[in-house]
């Protein structure tokens, strides 16, 4: 499909699960805010056949949802992650879960919040609640790989379309789809299998891998931040209970993982994100287990959060769960796309087949 933007929303990047194994060179990881909804979102059009392959590239949309029109081409789309109203060709269509889309069709984003469906929206608009949607589309968008990734990482200016966010009149074009992807439509997630992502909610953090540095970790567990308007890709910087340090914030620079919670002198913690710098020089009193990553980034500034004290073992399960709603989720699109269809009795038609990537037309015809 080529996909034309017509509005392209406050800060909407493309955006895969991130470009690995350069961190040692000092390029950012980046990828989706949001990684569990993006991998959900591809399974339901059709991607990720492989588990094992590159995750398909889709669009992160924040704040401001974009107009999207389709000029050539059909497929199927989904959004999932944050609770946004959206339509298609002015009717609202369903969240976490896959439609038909085909030439001429559009596609426009409304508030990122729990809304009537049936209300009608001129545009995308400012949104409360939850922070990003995830547009996926069966094949993924197809932009250049930059080492290994199509992620954008907007600071450094390259991945993705441009190394940007997106601007009205950009055209993107997707991918070649799977075989199946025409069976997808209509696909759906179960709510039990979709990421917790509830602002009420503790996130659960494993302790270090420097918290021995501090006079009493207590603190942080117990108390209640809230989220500053430093929020961003990079990090969310948080305020609310002081934490002390024994000797300084200080340390030897070493490695910065997703989800660090750094504590500068100041003693309010900064949570690192997508776009974390590969090493920092500040003392880490914990690391937010990764299945919680995506929470704290559907939250907005002004938000609370809290912290709940877990051990690796624990956040290992919680991993180890994650990855079985993704695979119960492969298992359901396999039943749905082999699901009894009606038999269309006309006297004659015409399909392709495609066969180790070749497209073959076959034409039928009913004898009497």
């Amino acid at each position: 499909m080529r996909l034309l933007i017509e509005k392209p929303g406050v800060f909407t990047t493309v955006q895969d699960l991130g470009r690995r194994g350069w961190q040692m060179l000092g390029v950012p990881v980046a990828g989706a805010m949001d990684p569990g909804a993006l991998r959900m979102g591809n399974i339901l059009v059709g991607n990720g056949e492989d588990p094992l392959a590159q995750e398909a590239a889709g669009l992160e949309i924040t704040v401001v949802g974009p107009w999207i029109r389709v000029l050539e081409g059909e497929g199927c789309f989904a959004v999932t992650g944050a609770e946004v109203g959206v339509m298609k060709n002015g009717v609202p269509v369903a969240l976490w879960r896959a439609h038909r889309l085909a030439a001429g069709d559009a596609i426009a984003f409304s508030v990122f919040s729990p809304l009537d469906p049936s209300l009608d929206f001129p545009e995308g608009s400012a949104f409360g609640g939850r922070a990003r949607a995830y547009f996926c589309v069966s094949g993924g968008i197809d932009v250049p790989m930059v080492m290994g990734s199509r992620s954008t990482y907007t600071q450094g200016k390259f991945g993705g379309h441009q190394g940007r966010a997106l601007r009205s009149g950009d055209i993107l074009v997707t991918g070649a789809p799977s075989v199946l992807w025409a069976e997808c439509d209509g696909l759906e997630c179960p709510p039990g299998l979709r990421p917790v992502r509830d602002p009420s909610v503790a996130l659960r953090a494993i302790p270090g891998p420097q918290d021995d540095l501090f006079t009493e970790e207590g603190a942080f567990y117990s108390g209640e931040y809230v989220i500053t308007n430093s929020a961003d890709r990079m990090g969310y910087r948080l305020e609310g209970p002081a934490i002390s340090h024994k000797n300084g914030a200080d340390i030897v620079s070493d490695a910065v993982s997703l989800g660090s919670v750094q504590v500068p002198g100041h003693g309010q913690p900064i949570v690192m994100l997508a776009d974390r710098q590969t090493t920092g020089g500040y003392a880490k009193i914990a690391t937010i287990c990764s299945v919680d990553v995506g929470n704290l980034a559907q939250r907005l500034p002004g938000q609370k959060v809290r912290f709940a004290k877990i051990t690796l073992d624990e956040a290992v399960a919680l991993l180890r769960q994650e990855e079985d709603h993704f695979r119960q989720m492969r298992h359901l699109r396999a039943a749905w796309r082999s699901r009894p269809k009606k038999f269309d009795f006309r006297r004659e038609g015409a399909f392709l087949v495609r066969v180790e990537g070749k497209a073959h037309r076959v034409e039928w015809e009913r004898l009497e």
